[in-house]
Parts: structure tokens; C-alpha cells; sequence
């Protein structure tokens, strides 16, 4: 009976992984001090299987929508239940429900307040047309010089 051949795992340097997810090696580090990241070692080399990719993918999409990373961890530590993942699925459920949450109340506020400065910047530029025109360009430039250096972003206009 001939023997299977086995392709070895694929392997990933700090540097590839650092490149894929544009990410510093001190992050992975620190992902791995908190025991996030578990990479193998190869002398002084750090050497990160697929699981560790998955798992930084994981790490980075978490952090990218607001959780702490004790609730990433939370969440990670559950694949290893053997349970097909529904245990991970429906902590991460929970957790991304929260969040949803959450963010909508942010979004709200965030919505109040543009509305709040919004009026502000009307009556603020009415009462110098009435009192001080020759200022109000000025005003203007400022408002373009903002958006510019906000990368003239849509969402920034209001």
C-alpha cells in the first residue's frame, strides 16, 4: 500500500503577515503576549501557521469593529470546543449584536451633533453676513481646507 504523500503545512514569516494585513511586527507581538497568536519558533524566528493567519484576521476584524481584545480572546478561545463552532457562533453573534448596538447609539449622537453644528455654522454665518461679509470667504476656505484634509470624504459632507 503506498504511502500518502503530505504537502506541509503552509507557514508564514512576521513579515508576510505584517505585508497581508498591513499591520507593524510589534502588534503581533503584543497579540501574542496576550496570548492571541500562539506562532511556532524556529530559532529566534517566529514561524505562524494558517490557523495563526486566520486567527490575526479574526483578531484585526474584531478590533476594526470595537471589541476588546478580551472579547476577541473570548471569542477565539472558543473554536478549540469542538462543538462544530456553534459555541464561537453564537458568542460571536452576541458580541456583534452588542456592537450593532452600540454603534447605532454612536451613529445617533454623532448624527445630533453634525445637526447641532450644522445650525451653529447657519446662524454663525448669517449673523456675519449681516455684521462682517468681507470675513465669511475666509469662513468658506476653512471649510474647504477641512474636507481636503479629511481626504474629501462624502460622509463628511453633511
Amino acid at each position: 500500500m503506498p504511502l500518502e504523500l503530505r504537502r506541509p503545512a503552509r507557514t508564514f514569516t512576521i513579515r508576510q503577515l505584517c505585508q497581508e494585513f498591513k499591520c507593524t511586527p510589534r502588534a503581533l507581538r503584543f497579540y501574542e503576549d496576550k496570548g492571541l497568536l500562539t506562532p511556532a519558533r524556529d530559532g529566534m524566528n517566529r514561524v505562524y501557521s494558517y490557523k495563526d493567519r486566520a486567527r490575526l484576521q479574526l483578531i484585526l476584524r474584531g478590533k476594526r469593529v470595537g471589541l476588546s481584545l478580551q472579547e476577541i480572546g473570548e471569542i477565539l478561545d472558543l473554536y478549540e470546543v469542538g462543538d462544530n463552532c456553534a459555541a464561537q457562533n453564537a458568542r460571536s453573534l452576541a458580541k456583534f449584536r452588542e456592537r450593532i448596538l452600540a454603534l447605532e447609539v454612536q451613529r445617533k449622537d454623532i448624527d445630533d451633533a453634525i445637526d447641532t453644528l450644522v445650525e451653529a455654522c447657519n446662524r454663525l454665518e448669517q449673523h456675519l453676513a449681516n455684521t462682517r461679509p468681507d470675513l465669511l470667504p475666509q469662513a468658506a476656505d476653512y471649510d474647504q481646507v477641512l474636507r481636503a484634509r479629511l481626504g474629501d470624504h462624502p460622509e463628511a459632507a453633511h
